[in-house]
């Protein structure tokens, strides 16, 4: 697998990015910074992964909402850029008290 931590927003859509360079969806793990691909590359954190799709969190718009939305590997790519709203969330996800 490449290591293709995007430190700025990507501007080729997912239907002219190179193959290659497509991490699979089963790479990606709880709590990984993305970008998805959603009317526009959107900055999201991965919540869960399967061999076939991930469900990211993402920031719909430039303001504080968040969506929640499955998407194929084409349309996800690491993210190197901090987003406090995300990125703090991420930090809860992955400190997670285990249950009892």
């Amino acid at each position: 697998m490449p290591n293709l931590m995007a430190s700025t927003t990507p501007t080729v859509t997912p239907p002219y990015r190179d193959p290659a360079e497509v991490a699979p969806a089963e790479s990606y793990r709880p709590a990984d910074p993305v970008w998805v691909y959603r009317d526009g590359w959107r900055a999201g954190v991965i919540e869960a992964a399967s061999p076939r799709a991930v469900t990211v969190t993402y920031r719909p718009e430039n303001h504080r909402g968040t969506g929640v939305d499955t998407f194929t590997a084409p349309y996800v790519t690491w993210r190197g850029d901090a987003d406090p709203a995300l990125d703090q969330r991420a930090l809860r996800l992955v400190r997670r008290s285990p249950l009892r």
